[in-house]
């Protein structure tokens, strides 16, 4: 475990224990340590913050431990001392609790399945620039939130499969009916002309059919430059949403009962066709090579660059209870297709 140079000797950064196997190459996710506080988290983030965004900045995600945050509003405080602009969900894949404006659980996952990597709302026209995740209870055992370096992920997939991304972009299809999200949960009302308008602003295709359910089509870009290094990015979730991510016994379920254009979700390359079960495990081997983490402790604080960094969330035992804070967002040139 090396130290690193930091500016304060209550503080000290590590190369923390990444527990990610032993095919990861990536550098370790760094743990800034607070110590023994006397303030607040929020007093602690705004004397370092300077500090958090460079690492932030070099390394791409950081730990912040010892900081005791116990509620969704100590993390919502500590967000706005790292002055973290809040932005509202739309759209998302899973459930998940609203704390307050822009304060949310994480997503509702099975705990004894792991949640694949992806980057959050990375299909979306404006995408988070930063996540703050908040531990106000760690679980007994398991849990990790990890992240993977996407310019990593990037450099190991086969040029032959980016370039057809990079042409073709990626497609997500989702139907919002009994399974999955009702679309009045993911786009934040009940009303269909605020849905016609947001899609229409935003670039998706979309469909209302009889049963009050709704289809919608989005065609977006799956590498894209970093806004801060121009540095590519592999910014998609074209494996985490396709349909071979699914348990298999329930796909088939799902589309026995649904037809297979009623699955809740599913990805193609941007011109329609189909990606195989082996793309979507050369995609995910990619990740799992990538990935670091660290276990969460409760007070815990985990910064992500959201543009850089896919994160994915281990299974676990015991509660579990993280607050999660979508930031600074961020709207790619070229991002939507057409």
């Amino acid at each position: 475990m090396s130290s690193l140079s930091v500016h304060d000797p209550s503080a000290v950064l590590v190369e923390g224990p990444t527990d990610a196997g032993p095919d990861a190459s990536a550098r370790a996710l760094p743990v800034l340590s607070a110590g023994s506080p006397t303030g607040s988290a929020a007093d602690w983030a705004a004397q370092r913050r300077d500090e958090i965004h460079t690492l932030v900045a070099e390394y791409g995600a950081v730990l912040l431990r010892g900081l005791g945050v116990r509620s969704p509003a100590e993390v919502a405080e500590a967000a706005a001392a790292l002055g973290i602009e809040q932005m509202t969900e739309r759209e998302r894949f899973a459930p998940r609790r609203s704390h307050a404006p822009g304060v949310y659980s994480s997503s509702a996952w099975p705990a004894d399945e792991p949640m694949c990597m992806h980057h959050e709302l990375s299909y979306a026209a404006e995408v988070p620039g930063l996540i703050l995740f908040g531990c106000l209870t760690a679980p007994t055992s398991g849990g990790l939130t990890r992240v993977a370096d996407s310019q990593q992920v990037l450099r190991m997939l086969p040029p032959e499969l980016v370039a057809r991304f990079e042409r073709d972009g990626w497609l997500l299809t989702r139907m919002y009916h009994e399974i999955g999200v009702p679309w009045q949960e993911a786009f934040g009302t009940g009303d269909r002309a605020a849905v016609d308008a947001y899609c229409a602003a935003a670039g998706l295709d979309h469909e209302w059919l009889p049963d009050d359910r709704l289809r919608t089509r989005q065609r977006r870009a799956a590498v894209l430059p970093h806004p801060r290094t121009g540095v590519p990015v592999w910014l998609n979730q074209a494996a985490f949403l396709n349909e071979r991510t699914m348990d298999p016994a329930i796909r088939d379920y799902l589309v026995d009962v649904y037809g297979p254009d009623g699955l809740p979700f599913n990805t193609a390359y941007g011109d329609g066709t189909p990606i195989t079960a082996e793309t979507v495990e050369t995609i995910n081997a990619a990740y799992r090579a990538a990935s670091v983490g660290e276990p969460w402790q409760s007070g815990d604080l985990l910064l992500v660059d959201n543009l850089r960094m896919a994160h994915s969330r281990d299974p676990y035992e015991g509660e579990r209870d993280v607050a999660v804070i979508l930031g600074n967002p961020v709207r790619f040139a070229g991002h939507v297709l057409s």
